[in-house]
């Protein structure tokens, strides 16, 4: 690495359109009107896909080449010897006003197996029928800015066939059973499958006879009123869609602004209604299990899914020095944090690391000869070199990074 004066690197980074996006949230959040069209993800890293870009002089350049170029001195030799030279995670601003597709994402070993088996069929990378794109898991973490309703792992079959029971869909019937007399995991492999799969046809009559139950079990008395609210949106989001009686078998979870939830591997999931700071492995294996026009290969699904019932796996914010509140994931590729700014503090130097301003405004210090002031929606990446930041002001950020050594 050649000797430089400590980097603090303004991000340009890209707002990704999707049609499940939101025409405000993004636009507020980095201070312009409203979009024409709906704007979904913002996305800070260097994913090939959309890297961000930073100027040091000679004009914008990628992200993803410029760590290329020295990946020690801009990731730090821990973090480019263990991710190949990569930055091992994306940051995004996620705004859903519809619901995005019930999805899962493999494990580590089934994705380095899934990727060569496809390579060895043939199947270009970009083919839609293409489900392993890179040899990487794909975990998530995600803290909600606002009110963000999620479904997340598989509800107890014996509850999920009481809540269809009480919907009165007759085309539920043979599920229900299936949910209240064999054990939890056939059952649900079983239901999940065929909604998808060998009992489409009965998958897209239950969703049309769905529809308007969950409307009225949504603002009827009854202990079912706020999940069925959520799956009632899902419904008009995709009408007729056999994904509903995946989404079915999910748990419902509603997050308050500063709440978390992580997403391992194997865990079917979907993210409904709210704005939130995602962070994730660099990865684009993505198996969609309904909501969605893209493919869904059910054959692919039944070999990846963790079809055993569990709880949300809801993250407590832990407090930490200078007003940081850290959100722990089981993963090496990430942390993130929250920094509540009232004054000042001070961010280590520990590798590679992203900011994100989301409230308020502070001024970065890590040369005393180029201050940087950071205000709502900017966001900056930090190198490895360089030593602390030190911030002033009063803001709310968001911290990414990697950590120090795997989570226990």
């Amino acid at each position: 690495m050649t000797d430089r004066e400590p980097t603090v690197d303004p991000l340009t980074n890209d707002i990704r359109p999707h049609a499940w996006g939101s025409t405000t949230a993004i636009a507020r959040l980095t201070g312009r009107p409203p979009a024409d069209e709906p704007e979904a993800e913002l996305w800070m890293g260097a994913h090939p896909g959309s890297p961000s870009r930073v100027d040091r002089g000679g004009g914008p350049e990628p992200l993803d080449r410029v760590i290329a170029r020295d990946p020690a001195g801009e990731l730090g030799r821990r973090v480019a010897d263990r991710f190949g030279g990569r930055l091992p995670f994306l940051l995004k601003v996620l705004a859903a006003e519809r619901a995005l597709s019930v999805q899962v994402h493999p494990s580590t070993a089934q994705a380095r197996a899934g990727y060569a088996a496809e390579e060895a069929a043939g199947i270009p990378l970009g083919a839609a029928r293409r489900i392993y794109r890179d040899r990487s898991h794909k975990p998530e973490l995600l803290c909600a800015l606002d009110d963000f309703d999620a479904l997340c792992g598989f509800r107890d079959p014996g509850a999920t066939a009481d809540l269809m029971a009480s919907l009165e869909a007759p085309s539920l019937a043979p599920w229900i059973r299936i949910l209240r007399t064999t054990d939890p995991g056939p059952a649900l492999r079983t239901v999940l499958t065929g909604a998808l799969g060998a009992d489409r046809a009965r998958g897209v009559r239950a969703a049309a006879e769905l529809a308007p139950a969950l409307e009225r079990a949504a603002t009827s008395p009854g202990p079912y009123g706020e999940t069925c609210a959520a799956y009632a949106a899902a419904a008009r989001d995709y009408p007729d869609d056999p994904g509903l009686v995946a989404a079915l078998l999910l748990n419902h979870v509603r997050l308050r602004a500063g709440q978390a939830i992580y997403l391992g591997a194997r865990v079917p999931h979907a993210y409904l209604r709210g704005t939130g700071i995602e962070i994730m492995a660099s990865s684009d294996n993505v198996l969609r299990c309904g909501l969605t026009p893209k493919h869904v290969d059910v054959q692919a699904l039944a070999g990846v899914v963790d079809f055993r019932p569990g709880s949300p796996a809801l993250v407590p914010g832990v407090p930490g020095l200078g007003g940081e509140t850290h959100y722990p994931a089981p993963v090496a590729e990430f942390a993130l944090s929250r920094v509540d700014l009232a004054g000042r503090t001070a961010v280590a130097a520990d590798g590679p690391q992203i900011l994100l301003c989301t409230e308020g405004s502070a001024v970065l210090v890590r040369s005393p000869r180029r201050p940087l002031t950071l205000r709502q929606g900017d966001s900056v990446f930090l190198p490895a070199a360089g030593g602390p930041v030190h911030l002033t002001g009063t803001a709310t950020l968001y911290r990414a990074r990697v950590p120090e050594r795997r989570a226990a």
